[in-house]
């Protein structure tokens, strides 16, 4: 996707040579380095813009193996297999991927570049996001077919900066909205400075933007891009992830992406999944019922099948599961319908933009992870040649599905144990994220919440 002209300002996509001119004009002096961790944030490095071309952009730049291993605090953490004391917490590579890099609009001078993850001798970090999901496009492909996605994620804004709502421990702070503003013109005009800076911004960054709307919680809002094969997708999500937040700060708001911030709507992350050839033929419209093809079949029946075992990839901290309310719009039941928005799987458009939308991930997902386990369904499906079960049609809330799972420990359990996450990941992988699970559930379980100091510091 490395685009070697820069003739469209909506598609600032740049190749090297466009960034040698600008920084021999002093356009640009900084060019950022970034992987992502395990969490899905961004992490690298700032790095001079000649000292990037003709030393970073060769060579690749290092970073300490622990950004893989530490938890949400960047506290580094016993057991894991890649990264310790023991080993003596030795660096990795990482490597740019030219078809990642663009302009910051937003940061003055600045451009980023995505990197790849390799050991020093240049062996993949088999543990790394980015390369999971590249491991599964790449065995999509060997069976004849492309995966093209759309995340689309919601945060909720607050009238406080980041700061702010860290010394006041993120408690009594001031929504942009006060009340219910899904589809709200009104309401939203209030945010639209933010709002609108954020999709200029994309836009200037390469990225095209579907559109904004309001959402049901307090300040809530949700921005949609177009869709992309797999991996580009996933590169988009996590910079438009971190630069969101980057231009609330800018305009002294603050937003968070987690799954859960109070008892109101969760921030969701439903992924729209669709299947191509290598071709860029759409395959998944037939003459079978409801206009499905039977790759369709096998690929909606895989992503059923595997769903319970691969929770963890769409939902991997403990807020994560408090969106799971019957009722709420985030789905609990595994099943399918046609528009059906009570389901796990929602499959909307006809013909050629058949797709699937997966609506059990919230705001906090990692792209990369949560691509990679829809992908390794849908491969577990054609490959099995499954058969789809009945749809499920009114109130799949009050249906017998099976269930999602309800807590982090529950869906720690299922990946550790499943022979479908081993088959599809290799035990590396899926040991180093129980792991990071079992991390977090610790973590939780040694903290005392202010819901137990409200209910027991003079009652009990």
């Amino acid at each position: 996707m490395t685009h070697e002209t820069a003739g469209n300002p909506a598609n600032a996509q740049l190749s090297v040579e466009q960034l040698r001119e600008k920084v021999a004009s002093g356009e640009i002096d900084t060019v950022v380095v970034a992987i992502t961790d395990s969490q899905g944030r961004l992490q690298g490095k700032r790095c001079g813009a000649r000292s990037f071309l003709e030393d970073v952009l060769g060579h690749g730049a290092e970073g300490c193996n622990y950004l893989l291993t530490v938890d949400v605090e960047m506290t580094t953490q016993d057991g894991y297999a890649m990264s310790s004391w023991e080993n003596g917490y030795g660096d990795m590579v990482m490597r740019p991927d030219l078809s990642t890099l663009r302009l910051v609009p937003w940061l003055e001078g600045t451009a980023m570049i995505l990197c790849d993850v390799l050991w020093l001798d240049g062996r993949p970090v088999s543990q790394s996001p980015r390369q999971i999901l590249r491991a599964q496009v790449e065995k999509l492909e060997a069976l004849g077919y492309r995966a093209h996605i759309g995340t689309e994620l919601e945060f909720i804004m607050f009238d406080d900066t980041y700061e702010e709502a860290w010394d006041k421990k993120y408690e009594g702070l001031t929504p942009s909205t006060r009340y219910n503003l899904d589809y709200s013109l009104l309401a939203t005009a209030r945010l639209e400075p933010v709002i609108r800076s954020i999709r200029t911004g994309m836009e200037k960054a390469g990225l095209i933007v579907e559109s904004s709307k309001g959402e049901c919680n307090l300040g809530q809002q949700e921005i949609t891009f177009r869709y992309a094969e797999a991996l580009t997708n996933c590169d988009n999500h996590a910079f438009y992830k971190n630069g969101a937040k980057e231009i609330a700060a800018q305009h002294g708001k603050s937003i968070t992406f987690m799954a859960k911030y109070n008892e109101r709507e969760g921030s969701s992350c439903h992924i729209h999944f669709s299947l191509t050839d290598l071709d860029g033929n759409p395959v998944l419209a037939g003459d079978g019922q409801h206009g499905f093809s039977p790759v369709m079949e096998h690929y909606m029946a895989g992503q059923l099948a595997v769903m319970q075992e691969l929770s963890y990839f769409l939902a991997p901290n403990i807020n994560s599961y408090k969106r799971f309310v019957e009722g709420s719009f985030a789905p609990t039941a595994i099943a399918w319908g046609l528009d059906n928005r009570s389901c796990a799987l929602r499959v909307v458009g006809r013909g050629p933009s058949l797709r699937v939308e997966n609506r059990v991930g919230g705001g906090d997902v990692n792209p990369y992870l949560a691509a990679a386990a829809l992908i390794a369904g849908a491969i577990h499906g054609i490959e099995n040649k499954l058969p789809l079960e009945p749809i499920t049609t009114g109130n799949a809330y009050q249906s017998d599905a099976d269930r999602i799972p309800t807590t982090l420990r529950e869906a720690r359990a299922l990946l550790i144990n499943s022979e479908i996450a081993r088959k599809a990941f290799g035990d590396e992988v899926v040991d180093h994220y129980a792991h990071a699970a079992a991390i977090e559930i610790k973590a939780f379980d040694s903290a005392i919440t202010d819901w137990e100091r409200k209910r027991a510091f003079e009652r009990l």
